[in-house]
């Protein structure tokens, strides 16, 4: 759904790339683990270690790729279509190979990876159905899929994905509602089933941070959901 309608801040919209190019500067300030991080760390079904080649999509500043790696996954490529995150990213020296491009069309060899990975970047996608199918081609017949996502629910408040221009003007990126039946319908769509639902939710440990969110204590802020490959995939 288009995130218009549901808009109570108004402010200035921009595309992916133009968005997320001026983020660059502030992004590793700006998103707190608690948003997503956390959400990894808490996934049970999720054999990180046994992982042996992952797909950062929309890999950004590299902050994923860092995770991954700590978390003992061995070789680990990365995807984003804004060159100056992909400048950060390749300064942690956490990839193997970092490509330019958009992440429902990859380009990139099919059943490569163990895992395919997107954080925090499913809200700018207008249709989900070429993400799940992108990664569903690019995976092993037991691959798998993660994905943490800006919760519907902020959307629906009408709190885009945002953040302050230099001049600290509050900047808007395209962003539109994806309904959790839409995420099940694109992935059944593509061969997925549903190994883990999780849900971050604005807790004490997140107003440490961010005091200013009081008011939405207790609101789910974020989500992940870890999809593996069904019998009909194979």
């Amino acid at each position: 759904m288009d995130f218009g309608p549901f808009d109570q801040r108004g402010y200035r919209t921009v595309d992916v790339e133009t968005g997320y190019a001026a983020w660059s500067t502030n992004y590793e300030r700006t998103v707190q683990d608690e948003m997503d991080l956390r959400l990894l760390e808490r996934a049970a079904s999720v054999p990180w270690k046994q992982l042996e080649r992952a797909l950062d999509l929309a890999c950004g500043t590299g902050r994923t790729g860092a995770w991954l790696k700590q978390a003992g996954v061995r070789h680990i490529d990365g995807v984003d279509r804004t060159e100056a995150m992909l400048a950060l990213a390749r300064g942690r020296q956490v990839y193997a190979e970092l490509h330019r491009g958009d992440v429902r069309e990859t380009g990139l060899r099919s059943g490569t990876y163990d895992l395919a990975i997107q954080v925090l970047a499913d809200e700018h996608l207008p249709d989900l159905a070429p993400l799940y199918a992108e990664a569903a081609r690019l995976t092993t017949r037991a691959g798998r899929f993660v994905l943490v996502g800006y919760h519907p629910l902020f959307l629906l408040m009408g709190i885009p994905t945002h953040f302050d221009d230099a001049d600290g003007e509050p900047v808007a990126i395209e962003s539109y509602v994806h309904l959790f039946r839409d995420h099940f319908r694109a992935a059944r769509g593509a061969g997925w089933q549903l190994a883990e639902l999780d849900e971050g939710v604005i807790d004490e440990a997140w107003l440490a941070k961010k005091p200013k969110w009081a008011k939405y204590r207790d609101r789910p802020v974020s989500f992940l959901m870890a999809w593996e490959k069904t019998v009909a995939a194979d």
